[in-house]
This record gives C-alpha cells, sequence and structure tokens, in this order.
C-alpha cells in the first residue's frame, strides 16, 4: 500500500512541477507575446483605464481626458485641435498615435520607467504610474499668428530659435479636429474615412513631413557653398556668369525673372534673385562640394527628429552639370519640408552654426517634477563664421531693398529671401510661394527668431515676387510676435 501511495505522491509531484514550469513559461518567457497580441484587451484596458499626462504649451495643456465611461474609459480630448494637430498629433482608441502622442507615448501614458519612485518598481509593482507631462518649446502666439496667416490655405510654417533649436511654431493648413479620432465606434471610423479621404490631406504635417522644391530660397544654400569653397571672394564683385544662361551640355536657356542679371554679382543675385547667377555658381562649386554643402544644412539626412521623425530633404548625389545648375536654385529634384528652410535662415542667423531643433522643453512628473530635460546641443556647422556674416547682410539687403520687403519690421533687423516653386508638367501648377527670414531686435545681442513659410496654392504669377507677396506678410507676422515675447521677457 505504501508502495502505491508513493508512487502516486511522485506523479503528483511531476504534475505539479510541470504546473510550475508552464506558468513560468507563460508569465516569464511569453508574457510579451501575451501583451503585444491584439486579441489581448487588457492591455488597452489597462492602457485607457487612467487620464493620459497633458502636452502643455505656454504653461497650459492644450490637451486633457474626457471620462467615456465604456470598457476604454478615459478619451483623448484636445483644446484648439486644429491650432495644435501639427504639435501634438492623436491619441486614438482605435487608430493609435501620432506626432509627440507617439513619441512621448511611454511618459504619456505612465509606462516609462523613469516616473518610478524607484528602479525596476513598475516591473516588480506590475502597475505604473500617473501619466507624466510634456512641456513643449511652443509660443501660443507665434502658433496663432501663423495658423492665422494661412488662414486655412495649404502650406506651412516653421519657426526656430537660432540660438538654442526651440521649435517655436509649427503649423500646418489645413488642419484637423485630432479629437475627432480619439473613441472607439462608427463616428470615429467614419472621421478617419473622411480625413484620409479628402483631398486637401488635412492629415499630412507639411511643416515635418512634407518635402517641396524650395526654389530661390535655396539660393542660399548655393552662396553659402560658393562663399566657403572660395568661388566667390567678394560678394559685390561681377561674377562673369552670362545673361542668357545656356544650361551645360544643352540648349536650354535659363531665364530670369529679374533684368540686370548679366554679370550681376552675388550681392546682386540674392537681391533680385537671379536664376543664371545661381545656377552657374552651383556648376563652378562642382558637384563634389555641393554635396557636402547641403549636407552641413542637414539635408539627404534620414535621422532627423524632433523627437517626431522628419521627412528626408533632397539633393541629388549623382547628376550632370545641367541638372546640378537646376538643383543650385532649388529646382530639378532639390525638395526640402519647411523645418529643414526654416534651418537654413537659423544658419544664417546663428553664425553658421545649426542647433539642433526640438519640440520639447521638458518632461515631468503628474506632480511637475522634471523627468528630463532637452539640452541645447549642435547640430551641424553649416558654414564659416564669415560667410555666414556675409548672407545675413545680403539677406538684410534683399529685405530692405530687393524682393523681400513685405517682410521689413520697423526698428528691427529683418534679413530674407522670396522664392517661387514652379511645378507640375511643363511648370504649369500654380507656383508655391517660400520666405525665409530670421528677425534681430536693435537692441538684441542676437536673432529672435528664424522662419521658413510656404503657401501651395499661392495666387500669383510664377514670379520670385510671389513669395514676397503671399509668404512674407505671414513670416512677417510670426516674427513680429518673437519680437514682442523676447521685449517682454527682458522687461
Amino acid at each position: 500500500m505504501i508502495r502505491y501511495i508513493r508512487r502516486a505522491a511522485a506523479l503528483c509531484l511531476v504534475l505539479l512541477v510541470a504546473l510550475l514550469v508552464n506558468a513560468a513559461r507563460v508569465m516569464v518567457f511569453e508574457a510579451d507575446a501575451y501583451d503585444d497580441n491584439p486579441a489581448n484587451r487588457r492591455i488597452a484596458i489597462t492602457r485607457w483605464g487612467e487620464p493620459r499626462g497633458e502636452i502643455v504649451v505656454d504653461g497650459r495643456p492644450v490637451t486633457g481626458s474626457r471620462d467615456s465611461g465604456q470598457q476604454l474609459r478615459y478619451e483623448r480630448t484636445y483644446t484648439q485641435g486644429p491650432l495644435y494637430a501639427p504639435v501634438t498629433g492623436y491619441a486614438s482608441q482605435t487608430y493609435g498615435t501620432s506626432l509627440l502622442e507617439n513619441a512621448e507615448d511611454d511618459l504619456l501614458s505612465g509606462t516609462d520607467p523613469m516616473l518610478a519612485p524607484l528602479p525596476l518598481w513598475n516591473d516588480i509593482s506590475r502597475g505604473r504610474q500617473p501619466g507624466g507631462d510634456v512641456v513643449t518649446t511652443i509660443r501660443a502666439r507665434m502658433q496663432e499668428a501663423a495658423y492665422r496667416g494661412l488662414d486655412g490655405r495649404r502650406g506651412a510654417v516653421a519657426a526656430i530659435e537660432p540660438a538654442s533649436g526651440r521649435i517655436l511654431a509649427l503649423v500646418s493648413s489645413p488642419s484637423y479636429e485630432p479629437g475627432a479620432l480619439s473613441g472607439t465606434g462608427p463616428a470615429v471610423t467614419d472621421a478617419w474615412k473622411s480625413l484620409n479621404a479628402a483631398p486637401e490631406q488635412p492629415m499630412l504635417n507639411r511643416a515635418l513631413r512634407q518635402t517641396y522644391p524650395p526654389g530661390s530660397t535655396f539660393k542660399i544654400v548655393t552662396a553659402a557653398a560658393a562663399l566657403d569653397a572660395g568661388v566667390v571672394t567678394d560678394v559685390d564683385a561681377p561674377t562673369g556668369i552670362p545673361d542668357p544662361f545656356v544650361l551645360p551640355g544643352t540648349r536650354q536657356v535659363l531665364p530670369n525673372e529679374a533684368t540686370g542679371c548679366a554679370d550681376a554679382s552675388l550681392a546682386y543675385a540674392i537681391q533680385w534673385s537671379c536664376n543664371t547667377v545661381m545656377a552657374g555658381l552651383g556648376v563652378k562649386v562642382g558637384l563634389t562640394d555641393m554635396v557636402a554643402a547641403v549636407g552641413r544644412f542637414g539635408f539627404n539626412d534620414t535621422g532627423l527628429r524632433v523627437p517626431s521623425w522628419v521627412a528626408k530633404s533632397n539633393f541629388d548625389t549623382a547628376m550632370g552639370d545641367d541638372q546640378l545648375a537646376l538643383s543650385s536654385i532649388g529646382q530639378f529634384d532639390t525638395a526640402a519640408t519647411p523645418l529643414q528652410m526654416a534651418m537654413v535662415a537659423a544658419a544664417v542667423a546663428n553664425n553658421g552654426e545649426i542647433a539642433a531643433p526640438h519640440l520639447v522643453e521638458r518632461t515631468t512628473t503628474a506632480g511637475g517634477t522634471t523627468v528630463d530635460t532637452t539640452g541645447r546641443r549642435s547640430y551641424r556647422q553649416a558654414m564659416r563664421p564669415s560667410t555666414a556674416n556675409q548672407l545675413q547682410n545680403l539677406m538684410v539687403r534683399a529685405v530692405d531693398e530687393g524682393t523681400g520687403t513685405n517682410a521689413a519690421i520697423p526698428g528691427a533687423r529683418v534679413g530674407g529671401k522670396t522664392g517661387t516653386a514652379q511645378h507640375g508638367l511643363g511648370n504649369t501648377g500654380t507656383p508655391y510661394a517660400w520666405f525665409i527670414a530670421w528677425a534681430q531686435a536693435a537692441d538684441s545681442a542676437q536673432p529672435a527668431v528664424a522662419v521658413a513659410v510656404v503657401v501651395e496654392d499661392a495666387e500669383a504669377s510664377r514670379t520670385d515676387i510671389s513669395g514676397g507677396g503671399n509668404a512674407a506678410p505671414i513670416a512677417k507676422a510670426v516674427m513680429e510676435q518673437a519680437l514682442a515675447l523676447e521685449a517682454e521677457r527682458r522687461g
């Protein structure tokens, strides 16, 4: 009898060990697989069971949470949703997250280990902390000025503080209400379908993720390359580039909208936007040095994050001289995001250095304790300081006496460059109007802001002046707010 009892006990022990091994396998080795299984509702229930942290602009949250009373309890809400959608993105129980809601999701949802009171606390307790807050670099008045200026037209504005890299305004138009995607059910599904089917593409972040031919605003990059390479040593000296200018190896004549461009100086070419001079200088610099120069500004960088990812701005690395000539004036395959062109203006304003652009000032716990701060760091040295100084003067001349007079601000030093990017079959499409600029108060040691504006549906003739007519007034309004905020900060 004892022998049978021992056998039964041994069998029970084996079964118990097997049960414990299987439990360990499920709880330790396969936990992640179960967590990631779409059929596991517990993850979503836990994720939306508490309010998300807030995204903050100028000390005020522009997000919130609403108790829906449903199984997925808390839905995301937005204050002035369309205004800040290019910054916040959406947090949807159905369609996931985008932009800052995505890049800072761990912190906002409370799962970031940095929020825990002790290391490994969340793993041990199998819990999470209240969602933390994301304090942005955006200035409300500048954001509002950019949004009003675009007035629903397709386009974008990006504004940067040159010395620090803080992104002060980021607007994409037309925009959308991200709160319409927050919950679940037919209304959310219908909103998603409608927004994705809209020909205006309201969910496209044009400031970060749409590239455009930059047109004549790119001439600032070509000018920097020519000065750094020693192709131009005197900005006021004749360049020897003829008008008409025939694209190398072809019979195609490159036209000018401006007059007086034959053998014009670099200063005149920037002031009045001579295509021939800038195309000829690009060819003289050569493909190798042009590729290196544009890379120093950030073109062809696939890894830029702010912390949301930014589309690559393109400059071809293999092409003939005819294509190089066109690329040097922002045509052919050259394409840039508005943020990239704001970085070009910031490089000129900041003595040739580009500070890494960023949208997040700091992150905090729900109680306000700082978790992390975004420190200033250098992104690239785009050009020599002496080159930047010369380009500052040329951009100021373009605003004071050239194509950018609509951006002039009394009592401030403003440098700018207009641009019209032709596109479509045979360049028959309505041109994109561009303007890049920077502004410095008369009593300030450094520029307060660098800005880029693009208006897709600019109603203007295909001339460089359309950038001054359509985009420059928007840039001016944004720069005026930046200067006013700087003056208030200094007291």
